[in-house]
């Protein structure tokens, strides 16, 4: 199947909406900053934040350069226009910080903090089954640990601040390399203020057998969160490294506006995996993308529930011989949401291999989009990609988009593409009624057999948190 786009609606109404109920973490503490930029972007507010930061001379220049390219960017128009013009950048708030460095012990934290990651369930995680977590609460990190033994080993796990400051020598080659200043709008308006996120090391040859684990927390109204990720995996090495999100729902606008970087050295395993649940009001525009080196493999695996708009596209440039980069990701659009997500990869080596698989679920009058971008060039040889986009429709009001553009050069190649759209069956619906199923179950076991095969991809934790979100929270919430 080949084509440029497809939009498609339901014809039968065949359910009403879900509710996906988000009471999890749909709480707030009151504010209690020490450091607050103020409301609205220019040079002061720059400089307001490196200063808090003590930042280098050389950030403040980056940071002000940055600045200018934001400011320099119209907004993006083969986006989704029409939500993005009701972000107002003047009534933002760009930085809130207590200014205390993070906490190594979960005792030290401060309470409000610590029972905030405790409802949200980070701690016991982390006792159950993570090499170490970092705990982000609005721009800085609360809490940051790693197990004893991955420090020996040369593992470094800390948040980007000290990133900087204690090991300039290993993060600033790699800083704003794969995904420079102008790649967009939003990426600018990132590297102009970005504050928390992580930055990772993985010595050559160690293979972390337990993940990594990065929770981000918008307790704030009218902020945005603006953390910037770097991942360096070097030479032989593995890392699994997962992220998780929440925001209380205000009724006002939140921004969180994410940078990710990953590099995989030569025959290194990176599996990057985000879990996120944003409420209603949230606006998450992330760039996401790794670089690939000779032989090495970079694995996005991505669930977006909630949020107001959601524009991710996870990407991996292969740029060594025999690299290989995948994206698989599940998409949930409810009532008012639009999931707007998709896959970027960027073949710049011979026989380097990509697959991307997609699917999504549109509920009520939700929204979901694939966009994809697919690059081969006419010099290399020996190239594979696979891209699949399956969309689940729940209702008439239901609206599916495909946008994948796929450009392959040459003739030593092979690709190929398959979507389908389909809906839940009124049969299928009635069959498992009969039998004595609730319609809101019958529903959730329809939503979470469509995704199943992706969900085996997950974590054990991580599937199980999916499926909570899809199965229990739609409970009692159809017809």
């Amino acid at each position: 199947m080949s084509y440029d786009a497809e939009v498609i609606e339901t014809d039968a109404d065949t359910a009403e909406a879900i509710d996906i109920d988000r009471s999890k973490g749909d709480f707030t503490f009151p504010e209690n900053h020490k450091f607050d930029a103020g409301v609205g972007l220019n040079k002061g507010t720059i400089d307001y934040i490196c200063d808090v930061k003590k930042d280098a001379d050389w950030i403040r220049e980056f940071r002000h350069r940055a600045l200018e390219v934001f400011e320099s960017k119209p907004m993006p128009t083969s986006w989704a226009t029409h939500d993005l013009d009701n972000i107002d950048f003047d009534k933002i708030r760009y930085y809130l910080s207590d200014g205390q460095a993070p906490k190594r012990s979960w005792d030290d934290v401060p309470p409000e903090v610590l029972e905030t990651f405790e409802r949200l369930g980070v701690p016991q995680s982390e006792r159950a089954f993570l090499a170490g977590v970092e705990a982000q609460y609005d721009s800085e990190a609360a809490y940051s640990n790693m197990k004893e033994g991955l420090e020996k080993e040369g593992v470094i796990f800390v948040n980007s601040k000290e990133g900087l400051n204690e090991h300039e020598e290993i993060f600033r080659p790699w800083f704003g390399k794969v995904i420079p200043t102008g790649d967009n709008k939003f990426s600018a308006l990132n590297s102009a203020v970005f504050s928390g996120g992580s930055f990772i090391y993985v010595p050559k040859g160690v293979k972390l057998k337990q993940p990594l684990q990065a929770y981000f927390r918008i307790n704030s109204e009218n902020f945005g969160q603006f953390e910037r990720t770097l991942i360096i995996v070097d030479e032989d090495a593995e890392l699994t490294y997962m992220e998780g999100c929440t925001a209380p729902k205000f009724e006002t606008a939140t921004l969180h506006s994410a940078v990710v970087e990953i590099v995989a050295l030569k025959n290194a395993k990176v599996q990057y995996i985000t879990v996120q649940n944003w409420s209603s009001n949230v606006f998450n525009l992330v760039t996401k993308r790794g670089m690939a080196h000779e032989g090495a493999e970079i694995r996005w695996i991505d669930c977006n529930i909630g949020s107001r708009l959601t524009m991710k596209y996870p990407g991996v440039v292969m740029k060594g011989e025999g690299a290989r980069g995948e994206v698989i990701s599940i998409a949930l659009a409810n009532d008012g949401q639009h999931q707007d997500t998709g896959a970027k990869m960027i073949h710049a080596a011979n026989n380097t291999t990509s697959n991307v698989v997609s699917k999504s679920i549109s509920v009520g009058e939700g929204r979901s989009t694939y966009r994809g971008q697919v690059h081969i060039p006419k010099h290399l040889k020996g190239c594979k990609n696979n891209t699949e986009c399956d969309a689940l429709l729940i209702n008439s009001k239901s609206r599916t988009d495909t946008y994948p553009a796929i450009t392959v050069r040459g003739n030593d190649h092979v690709t190929q593409h398959e979507a389908s759209v389909s809906q839940v069956s009124e049969e299928m619906l009635f069959y498992m009624q009969q039998r004595g199923i609730g319609e809101a179950e019958a529903m959730s076991l329809a939503v979470n057999g469509f995704i199943n095969d992706l969900v085996r991809e997950f974590p054990m934790e991580y599937s199980v948190e999916l499926k909570r979100l899809i199965e229990l929270e739609m409970e009692g919430s159809v017809g």
